[in-house]
């Protein structure tokens, strides 16, 4: 874990063993490095204070913000127990790459109070310390399911009474007007950053909503498009319940 909001996540939340925490040496004082030693102190978590140099050596990233930790693996929970949710709001990755995007889409889920998310074995980025650090310690509080396939595992989410909705930029649904299944038990499943929805996954999908755009660009960012999806079902949830 590497960051400094990741790794005080990371105290704080509990989860999961932390071994210890490193932190460079003449840092300018910041109330995020207060909670850190205070939370390493009331977890009995050692801190080894070490040379700038020495920390980014051990680092994973290109900037961990002088702080890393080191723990044990995150749990991942079963992806039928996150179906099965009559509350279910979960938030799906189809072949989403870079880590920031990931970290980010992770952050947002988070923030819009998703039940969970969805992330495949292979040809995506998983929870490394790049991802860890652009959630800003969401991995913490989101419980992920690692599937092995999307297409199976969104078939499967059917047959446990969720609704599957796609984000594409030609859906067939207006994101803000027609997302009628947003306040059902819905997973809710973003594309990669190239190629967009697989054409399994789209084929999986109840409804394949987009979102209107009114510049020049056709398209946003994935992790931007899946921060609104998201958000627009969290609101929508909230003027039902």
């Amino acid at each position: 874990m590497e960051g400094r909001q990741a790794v005080a996540e990371l105290l704080r939340a509990g989860r999961r063993k932390v071994y210890d925490v490193w932190m460079a040496d003449g840092a300018d004082p910041a109330p995020v490095l207060d909670v850190i030693v205070q939370e390493a102190e009331r977890r009995r978590v050692p801190v080894r204070h070490t040379a700038r140099a020495v920390l980014e050596r051990e680092a994973a990233t290109e900037a961990p913000q002088g702080v890393l930790a080191h723990a044990e693996a995150l749990a991942e929970v079963d992806f039928d127990d996150l179906a099965r949710d009559p509350q279910a709001f979960v938030l799906a990755l189809d072949g989403v790459t870079d880590p920031r995007n990931v970290g980010a889409l992770l952050r947002s889920a988070d923030g819009a109070g998703a039940t969970g998310a969805v992330l495949t074995r292979h040809r995506a980025a998983h929870v490394t310390p790049a991802v860890t650090k652009a959630a800003a310690g969401a991995v913490e509080h989101v419980a992920l399911a690692v599937v092995p396939g999307l297409p199976a595992a969104l078939a499967r989410a059917k047959e446990l009474g969720c609704w599957v909705v796609g984000l594409a930029d030609d859906g067939d649904a207006g994101l803000f007007d027609d997302l009628a299944l947003a306040t059902e038990p819905l997973l809710l499943v973003v594309g990669s950053e190239g190629g967009g929805l697989s054409r399994l996954v789209r084929q999986r999908c109840d409804v394949v909503a987009s979102i209107p755009m009114a510049g020049a660009l056709p398209s946003l960012n994935v992790a931007a498009a899946g921060t609104l999806a998201l958000y627009e079902v969290a609101r929508r949830r909230s003027r039902t319940g």
